[in-house]
């Protein structure tokens, strides 16, 4: 597939929680930064997303009393899997991982910063319908399609993907830059979820620029 000046690279969470040794790590996910170091060179455009949750955060097993992280609870936007304390604003497990090196980046997009509701998406909080402000930032840019990459595949990667198709985005995964939690079958799930919307699979080695 070749790769056109209003194409986006979406680099997901690419943050010391969320990989090994962190508060919240997806198994090797340090791995996705050489492919998606290698990608991004054929991309004009990069927009990188941060988890960036208050201390008190809702989807915080910690906020809940007697309540522990991957349980889930029904909040008014339906159920939420509680997490560990992880992306804390200011803290070290915030912060993109160190070896992560994108200084081409356009924009760094937080999510999750409201304090009663979880963000997985980098265009909708989980309600699905409070904004991000990435699809009216595309919008404006002309950017018109989004490849997706980073952590983790079956979350925020993966919904971000669902929400770029209802925003009638092409979408297109690039699996080998990503990793996943694979959570109480998440990945099957999700995967399942990107057949009937058409979300597309790729791999790095499919692009050219």
């Amino acid at each position: 597939m070749k790769i056109t000046p209003t194409d986006v690279l979406l680099v997901i969470d690419v943050q010391n929680d969320f990989c090994p040794g962190g508060a919240l790590a997806v198994a090797d996910g340090d791995a996705v930064i050489n492919p998606i170091h290698r990608v991004a060179q054929h991309f004009q455009h990069i927009i990188l997303t941060q988890d960036w949750h208050t201390l008190d955060h809702n989807s915080f097993a910690s906020d809940h009393p007697g309540k522990k992280p991957f349980e889930q609870i029904k909040l008014a936007y339906g159920l939420q899997t509680l997490w560990p304390d992880h992306c804390v604003q200011g803290t070290p497990g915030a912060d993109f991982h160190p070896a992560l090196h994108l200084t081409r980046a356009e924009l760094i997009l937080r999510k999750g910063f409201r304090r009663t509701i979880d963000s997985y998406s980098a265009f909708f909080e989980n309600d699905r319908t409070t904004a991000t402000g990435l699809a009216g930032y595309m919008r404006e840019r002309g950017l018109n399609r989004v490849f997706l990459t980073g952590l983790a595949y079956d979350y925020c990667v993966g919904y971000s993907a669902l929400d770029a198709r209802r925003l009638s985005l092409p979408a297109i995964v690039l699996r080998d830059a990503c990793r996943a939690i694979n959570l109480n079958g998440s990945v099957v799930e999700i995967e399942q979820e990107f057949k009937a919307t058409g979300v597309e699979l790729m791999n790095i080695a499919d692009l050219s620029s």
